[in-house]
């Protein structure tokens, strides 16, 4: 029954009005009630939304990189203008020839389950092998060949791509800096040096044989050369071997050691004993001295003179000069 009464009230309530003016009825509306507003509460704002308000906003920033020191520049700029790169005219089949210099960087191309030959010198002999990275690069050895043949081989294989280290090689001839790296497929089968250097002196070593195999003068007739000569004093390792003349012209022939070491000047000595630089030229082992002489000495040394006198018709004239000391 009072629930009947509560809905009851409850529709009158919300029924709109009606004023009577004459005989029309206007209905006036009734304001609806206003929800109240409900009072500021002073519990903080819930989690969710704060963290919607607070949380920063992170921007990516560009930051270019740190330039290297000058020092480090230098090393850089240094280490890439002194690297050797494989040339195409330096392959002979699919072996890369360099030629060997001091203080150059040989680049290497390697990769994975292949293996890359380097080939030394014929004759030398490995002092050491260091690599930068012998964690993922395998680093061997074994020689070829026999006697003064016999060859050592360097073996290089790495274990991945783009891998890069150093490999230095000594020997009892020279040191080899060789870089490392390292391809997917792409591998040089082997790599090896011409020597510049050598291949001079064996040049120049030719040269001098040739020279001292040549006759020391032309048109000498045998019955003329007068071969009376006596050679006394110390024993250097470049005490000549004989003295003679052909009347114009005395020759003086050394050992072949000559050639590798430092030649005595030759003096003359006068009537008087003392000595005088005479003139001569030097024709592969002999001296040749454009006069004829009684006696002359070749001297050489500072503070311990080698003195080594030559006397014309084999005596040895002191009264000709005296002994230097």
């Amino acid at each position: 029954m009072k629930a009947a009464l509560l809905a009851a009230t409850i529709l009158v309530a919300a029924t709109p009005s009606f004023a009577q003016t004459g005989t029309s009825v206007k209905a006036t509306p009734m304001p609806l009630p206003v929800a109240a507003t409900p009072a500021p509460s002073a519990t903080p704002t819930s989690a969710p939304v704060a963290a919607a308000v607070l949380t920063p906003v992170h921007r990516h920033v560009h930051r270019r990189p740190k330039a290297p020191s000058p020092a480090v520049a230098r090393v850089r700029t240094a280490n890439r203008d002194a690297t050797q790169e494989p040339q195409a005219r330096g392959f002979v089949n699919a072996v890369q020839i360099y030629p060997f210099s001091d203080g150059v960087l040989y680049r290497l191309y390697a990769a994975p389950e292949r293996v890359t030959d380097i080939a030394l010198q014929a004759g030398e002999a490995v002092v050491s092998v260091a690599a930068g990275d012998t964690v993922r690069w395998t680093v061997g050895d074994t020689t070829s060949g026999s006697g003064d043949a016999k060859r050592v081989h360097i073996l290089v294989k790495p274990f991945a791509a783009g891998l890069s280290t150093n490999l230095i090689i000594t020997t009892n001839r020279r040191a080899y800096h060789v870089q490392l790296e390292s391809t997917s497929a792409t591998a040089m089968a082997a790599l090896s040096w011409t020597y510049p250097q050598d291949e001079l002196i064996a040049i120049r070593r030719t040269a001098e044989q040739e020279r001292a195999a040549l006759p020391i003068a032309t048109g000498l007739a045998i019955e003329q050369l007068n071969f009376g000569y006596g050679i006394s004093g110390d024993n250097p390792s470049w005490r000549p071997l004989r003295a003679f003349d052909d009347g114009r012209q005395t020759f003086i022939e050394f050992p072949a050691s000559i050639a590798v070491g430092e030649a005595p000047p030759l003096f003359v000595l006068g009537a008087d004993g003392e000595a005088q630089l005479v003139n001569y030229r030097v024709s592969g082992r002999f001296y040749v001295v454009d006069r004829l002489f009684d006696a002359a000495e070749l001297r050489l040394g500072a503070k311990k003179q080698a003195i080594v006198r030559i006397s014309r018709g084999g005596n040895d004239r002191r009264k000709h000069g005296r002994r230097a000391s």
